[in-house]
């Protein structure tokens, strides 16, 4: 039987929390937010039970990527709890000074495909245009640890003029995605400046923002924000949420806003150890989202970047969870699993092992629930037509005897 996760479906709020004198005009103005940053061991005290681990890993933390997190999202951390999902994601820990031989300063090789300061031009069709290099909050597994929060072994570099050039002069360019750092902490007149001279480039038809300002800082999504992005459609939003708990009555209702404005909203999440690497925090996440009206995107594995091995989980775990989603819940709620290949390969799909076998005459397929099914294959076309019939095959174990092709049952027919 399954368990209803009832604490985490809820939409909740979170409150004032920390700060109860603070007036609901204050509380809910993004800017106060970002000034009242917590950003030093010092605003921790009388807050949190640091861990050894954390306390040295804040004392670091500014070596290499600052802390930061808004007041808003601070009160969802557990105090209590070293292992809240929450406090994990953003907290640093000492073992962010442990680096595994496998990890990389630029996991996802994008320096290199940089042919003018911060404009990424991999894809034939599209480029990744770092506009900031601050976000609300700083996530500890960032994969652009090197470049944003001020405090990185590089510097973003950014020329605006230059990208829009190089942009003007390739034509074969056809979707922008806005990212940083985060482009929405940009002031609402600099993102339309933005917005508005990639509009003026008739061969860009799609514009995209890659933002985690609705999670961490639901505040800055004002109704003047709204009805300035709604001048510049078709443009899309990817959000970034790891747990269901992130989804808070806030975030609901300033993707609410974002999604009456005309904006379609995706996630895109990332596996992370204690966060959501279950197959149960996943559902009632991806399940939560749609009732945000955001579709499930993209799960990726935790790219190699250095000093985030602790919270990497396995691919198998990934697939795992993948294959605990498809059928066990709707279809827009399942996400693609994707790993950026390491140093620039890009984006690649995985999936559980559907296929079972394949032949030149039929492919053989399990579903959600381990059925064995035989297809036919299209025959060539100068082949004689027949009727095709379709088999249901019954395994003793699909799932773990996939490689044995022996069926206990062949049932001639049409499918069930």
């Amino acid at each position: 039987m399954n368990i209803i996760d009832l604490d985490n479906r809820q939409f909740t709020s979170p409150g004032q929390g920390y700060w109860p004198d603070v007036t609901a005009e204050q509380w809910n103005d993004w800017q106060w937010q970002m000034r009242n940053s917590i950003k030093s061991l010092d605003q921790l005290k009388g807050k949190i039970d640091l861990t050894g681990e954390e306390h040295a890993g804040v004392l670091l933390a500014n070596t290499k990527l600052a802390m930061g997190i808004t007041p808003y999202f601070f009160n969802l951390i557990d105090p209590f709890d070293p292992d809240c999902p929450i406090r994990r994601q953003v907290i640093p820990r000492i073992e962010e000074m442990t680096y595994a031989p496998t990890d990389m300063a630029d996991p996802c090789g994008e320096d290199h495909d940089m042919p003018v300061p911060g404009l990424v031009h991999r894809y034939p069709d599209r480029v990744l245009f770092l506009v900031t290099d601050r976000c609300a909050s700083y996530c500890r597994y960032c994969t652009r640890s090197r470049v944003v929060s001020g405090v990185g072994e590089q510097e973003l570099e950014l020329d605006f003029d230059r990208a829009i050039d190089y942009l003007k002069k390739h034509t074969e360019i056809r979707d922008v995605l806005l990212s940083g750092g985060d482009a929405l902490l940009l002031s609402d007149g600099r993102l339309k400046n933005l917005l508005g001279r990639l509009r003026t480039i008739e061969h860009i038809e799609f514009l995209r923002i890659g933002s985690r300002v609705p999670i961490f800082l639901p505040q800055r999504i004002t109704p003047e924000l709204c009805a300035m992005l709604k001048e510049f459609h078709p443009l899309w939003m990817s959000v970034h949420v790891n747990h269901p708990r992130e989804l808070t009555t806030e975030v609901r209702e300033a993707l609410g806003r974002l999604a009456d404005a005309g904006i379609p909203l995706g996630n895109q999440s990332v596996l992370l150890r204690g966060v959501n690497d279950s197959p149960e925090v996943m559902k009632v996440l991806v399940q939560k989202l749609l009732r945000c009206r955001v579709r499930p995107y993209y799960l990726y594995q935790c790219d190699l970047i250095q000093g985030s091995s602790h919270l990497r989980t396995s691919v198998a775990k990934g697939l795992e969870i993948m294959d605990n989603l498809r059928g066990h819940t709707t279809g827009y709620a399942i996400p693609q699993y994707v790993v950026d290949g390491p140093g620039g390969g890009g984006k690649i799909p995985l999936n559980p092992n559907y296929v079972v076998a394949q032949t030149p005459e039929s492919i053989v397929l399990r579903n959600y629930k381990g059925d064995i099914y035989e297809y036919p294959e299209v025959a060539p076309v100068d082949a004689p037509e027949s009727t095709p019939s379709y088999r249901r095959l019954e395994f003793l174990d699909p799932i773990e005897e996939r490689e044995e092709i022996t069926s206990r049952s062949w049932r001639a027919g049409r499918r069930d």
